[in-house]
């Protein structure tokens, strides 16, 4: 194979280890196109062209941690993972855990992480990397690397998400809710939520956004009732889809510009938390992006009746 053809087997792999460590997918997409760079000037050919790419990836992607670290804590809002549509690495024997470890409940739990906590905790617990590889990965003795992932699961536990594990059952509860969701329905919504559910958006300071989280099953089931029926009226529309491996989502503007995401937590029967990203710069990869302030203006004016 030539290095090329190399890479492009491996690029799923590098791609969903880069969106882990850095919950975006603009992000990560630079990261693997680096590592190629960086793979195709290598004068030396490794002697495992996975081991070396996953740590090129792993590193550049830690670098990139850091440096952001900044920008987050800064950020305008609540702040959430760019919305992943299909993760392109698939492996059978380990499909819960990538799963899991790609959802938004997952990712946002891993921003309490340090960066290289992050990176070694996603290479061992969602690819099972041995920690010889991930030392050298992050540059680390094997004896550190373990103890970095006794500390990040310790930091994980308490938060731990836990998704239903029959995919069958949690696809049926998110197409009633989407159902109900269409009619306006609010007693319908409110039979399928937690009575503690959450509903919280991303819009950075760059789209309009809830002004504090919605909480309670009554106070969400009311706002939805009441906002998706006129936002049909000004010809806004959704297609249900699997985001981050969790129901979900896609909201369309007249012109089929992507306006937000929704994405569903669902455990024990029931919604626990809704959560939209509706910051364009966290959209731009699923397509055109509408223009949120003039969707809200136009909804602001669309009758309620």
């Amino acid at each position: 194979m030539t290095r090329t053809e190399e890479f492009q087997e491996l690029r799923p792999l590098l791609f969903s280890i880069a969106y882990r460590i850095l919950g975006s997918v603009s992000e990560a997409e630079d990261a693997v196109q680096e590592a190629w760079l960086r793979f195709e000037g290598a004068a030396a050919e490794p002697r495992s062209v996975k081991a070396y790419l996953s740590a090129t990836v792993t590193r550049i992607c830690v670098d990139v941690l850091r440096s952001a670290r900044v920008r987050r804590e800064e950020y305008v809002g609540p702040w959430f993972p760019e919305p992943l549509l299909a993760d392109p690495y698939e492996d059978p024997a380990r499909a819960a855990e990538l799963a899991d470890s790609v959802s938004m409940a997952a990712l946002l739990l891993l921003e309490r992480l340090s960066p290289l906590e992050r990176a070694v905790f996603v290479l061992r617990e969602a690819f099972d990397f041995g920690y010889p590889e991930i030392a050298s990965a992050v540059g680390r003795s094997e004896a550190a690397c373990r103890q970095l992932v006794v500390r990040a699961r310790r930091h994980m536990a308490a938060g731990r998400p836990r998704f239903d594990a029959d995919r069958k059952e949690r696809q049926e509860l998110a197409a009633r809710f989407f159902d109900a969701l269409r009619e306006g329905d609010v007693g319908g919504l409110r039979d399928l939520l937690a009575a503690d559910v959450s509903m919280v958006g991303d819009g950075g300071g760059k789209a309009p956004q809830l002004a504090r989280a919605v909480m309670g099953a009554d106070n969400v089931a009311r706002l939805l009732a009441s906002v998706l029926p006129r936002m049909a009226r000004i010809d806004v529309s959704f297609e249900a889809h699997e985001l981050n491996g969790q129901p979900g989502a896609v909201f369309h503007d007249r012109d089929g510009r992507v306006l937000h995401t929704l994405a569903l937590d669902v455990l024990d029967g029931r919604i626990q938390a809704i959560r939209l990203v509706v910051n364009p710069d966290k959209l731009a990869h699923l397509g055109p992006v509408a223009d949120a302030w003039e969707i809200s203006r136009e909804l602001k004016r669309a009758p309620r009746g």
